[in-house]
């Protein structure tokens, strides 16, 4: 049983990564985007609510987000492990987290944060940009994100290295000796 969480700044390769984990492991991805979007489209309580949000243009607000998670690994498919991709995205989202695992009597067991330079990710995210046609990853969007990853998202490392679950995995190398890497540090 894994139950796993991935971080990593954007085009660290964590879905790609993720889709592998989970394959291996026989374990769901669950990406809060996903969640959000198909509670939307199922027309949930949750859902409706978070629609709310995301047509005002706000974020959907952490107890939301943490109430669809909720649900979520309470689903069959999770009851041998799951991970999660892309969240939690703060420290309060991680304190929320743990109050919610805490209560469902579950565990986390590895914290995988994939590292990548700025200049590397840039690059990364510019030719994915041109290979997908999308206008809206330039130069300085990119360096936004990357700013806000690194600003709201990075103090998750120390936050899960004080609780002894990070495993730091260098994100540089072809798509399989990553993946290597990953299932030395999951054991």
């Amino acid at each position: 049983m894994k139950r796993l969480i991935f971080m990593g700044p954007p085009g660290a390769g964590k879905g790609t990564q993720a889709k592998n984990v989970c394959q291996e492991y026989g374990i769901p991805q669950i990406s809060t985007g996903d969640i959000l979007r198909s509670s939307i489209e199922a027309k949930t309580d949750l859902g409706l609510k978070a629609k709310s949000y995301m047509d005002a243009g706000n974020l959907v607000p952490d107890e939301l987000v943490i109430g669809i998670i909720e649900n979520r690994i309470k689903e069959k498919d999770c009851s041998n492990g799951f991970l999660l991709d892309g969240f939690p995205r703060t420290v309060k989202q991680a304190e929320a987290l743990k109050v919610l695992l805490d209560g469902l009597g579950i565990e986390l067991d590895n914290v995988i944060n994939i590292k990548v330079d700025d200049e590397e990710l840039i690059r990364r995210l510019l030719e994915r940009a041109n290979i997908e046609g999308r206008s809206d990853d330039n130069y300085e969007t990119i360096k936004n994100r990357l700013e806000n990853y690194n600003e709201k998202t990075f103090p998750l490392i120390d936050y899960y290295k004080k609780m002894a679950l990070l495993k730091e995995i260098n994100g540089i190398g072809t798509v399989n000796e990553i993946a290597s890497s990953i299932k030395k540090a999951l054991g």
